[in-house]
């Protein structure tokens, strides 16, 4: 997603936070209920994005995808015939560049580990909660164009890098995994390392069979 850029220069804290602009990216918003629809456009219309690609269903979908170069998709998980999951699944697999590496969130009323799993299997960078708020999204879009996790490819799958647990959530949110890292981190409890053991911790070592 090279077109989401900071509008402002960051300050230091407790300063305003930096304003992104998408105001040239294309981004394609995938939802088969139109109040629901209107909310997302409307959403993105805040963040800066001029005309956000719309569609009903995976099918009119997938034929954006194969004639308009995209950087950000937003599905619903639960479309008719072709649900979110497989419609990122086939997004993955198309062969249709760039927009196979494009990054893909799912957005669904129905978070739970199964569902989870199952947005991470089939390719997508990220699961959104309904109901949905503008700072929620913003903080899960430009945490997705950040990362810049490198795709992995092989028999079972074809997505971003699903090893990312330790990243934690979002910078200056709250996580919702009960082992999360806290947002401020207190006092040390034992003695700082020595710059050798550092050293030491890093040097690459031999595997052994």
């Amino acid at each position: 997603m090279t077109d989401m850029a900071p509008a402002a220069a960051a300050t230091p804290s407790p300063g305003p936070k930096p304003r992104y602009n998408l105001e040239n990216a294309n981004v394609l918003l995938v939802e088969p209920n139109q109040h629901g629809l209107e909310i997302l456009a409307q959403i993105f219309s805040g963040f800066g994005v001029r005309n956000p690609l719309r569609a009903a269903n995976a099918e009119e979908a997938m034929a954006i995808v194969k004639k308009t170069e995209l950087d950000l998709i937003v599905c619903e998980a639960q479309l008719e015939g072709t649900d979110g999951y497989d419609f990122v699944h086939w997004l993955r697999r198309s062969k249709v560049e760039p927009n196979n590496y494009t990054a893909a969130i799912i957005i669904s009323g129905h978070t739970q580990m199964s569902k989870v799993q199952k947005a991470r299997d089939c390719g997508a960078n990220f699961i959104v909660a309904k109901p949905l708020t503008p700072k929620v999204m913003i903080d899960r879009v430009i945490w997705v164009a950040r990362e810049n996790r490198a795709f992995i490819e092989c028999d079972t799958y074809l997505g971003p890098d699903r090893r990312f647990h330790s990243v934690g959530p979002p910078p200056n949110t709250e996580g919702r995994r009960a082992d999360d890292l806290p947002l401020e981190v207190g006092d040390a409890v034992e003695p700082n390392m020595s710059q050798d053991d550092i050293d030491a911790m890093l040097q690459p070592k031999r595997k052994t069979k």
